[in-house]
C-alpha cells in the first residue's frame, strides 16, 4: 500500500516522463551509432519472384488479415518489435509513406515480434508515445509466418506484389528516401 501523501504521488509522474524523453534519447543515439553500421542489405531465403508465403495475421485493432485479402494491392510488409532500436527509428516514415501512397495501392502490414504475453501493452505503448498513426497497420506475427519468410532480424522488410510474389526484401533499416523508391518501383513508377 503507498503511504504517501496524493501530492507526492503526483509529483513522481512528471519524473517518469522525464525518463521516457531520456529513454527515447538514448533509443535515438544508439540507433545512429547502430545505423553507421547496418544499414538496409538484400536478404536471402525467399527470394524476387517466388510466391509470398500465406498468411493470416490478428491486427491490433481487432480482426484478421490474410494475404489473400490483400490480393491486386502491393503490400509492404514489415516485421518489427517495440525493443527494436532501427525498428523504432524507421517506423515514423514507414507509416507516413504507407498513407501517402494508400490511395496508389500500397497496404503498410507492421508485423509485431514482440513476446506474445506483452505485445498489445508494448505496441500500445509504442503507438501512444512514438507512431500514433501505426495502429490501424499493426498486425501481430506468428511463428509460423515468421519462418516461412525466413525472417531471423529485424527489422526485414518485403514488398509483395499485386499478383501475391515477393517484389524485394531487405534486412536492416531503410531510410525515408529509399523506402519511397523501393515503393515507386513497387507500384511500377
Amino acid at each position: 500500500m503507498n503511504d504517501e501523501p496524493p501530492a507526492q504521488a503526483e509529483q513522481k509522474q512528471p519524473a517518469k516522463w522525464g525518463l521516457v524523453v531520456v529513454a527515447l534519447v538514448a533509443l535515438v543515439g544508439t540507433s545512429v551509432a547502430y545505423l553507421g553500421i547496418k544499414k538496409a542489405q538484400p536478404r536471402t531465403g525467399i527470394q524476387k519472384g517466388d510466391a509470398a508465403p500465406t498468411f493470416k495475421l490478428s491486427r491490433y485493432g481487432g480482426g484478421t488479415v490474410s494475404l489473400e485479402d490483400l490480393r491486386g494491392k502491393v503490400i509492404l510488409l514489415n516485421f518489427w518489435a517495440t525493443w527494436c532500436v532501427p525498428c523504432a527509428v524507421e517506423m515514423p516514415a514507414l507509416t507516413q509513406l504507407a498513407r501517402e501512397y494508400e490511395s496508389k495501392g500500397i497496404v503498410f502490414l507492421a508485423a509485431n515480434q514482440d513476446e506474445r504475453e506483452s505485445a498489445q501493452e508494448q505496441v500500445g505503448l509504442f503507438v501512444a508515445q512514438i507512431a500514433p498513426n501505426l495502429g490501424r497497420s499493426v498486425v501481430f506475427a506468428d511463428e509460423r509466418t515468421t519462418i516461412n519468410y525466413g525472417v531471423e532480424e529485424l527489422p526485414t522488410t518485403f514488398f509483395i506484389g499485386r499478383d501475391g510474389r515477393i517484389l524485394e526484401s531487405y534486412v536492416g533499416y531503410a531510410s525515408e528516401s529509399l523506402v519511397r523508391q523501393k515503393i515507386e518501383s513497387a507500384l511500377g513508377n
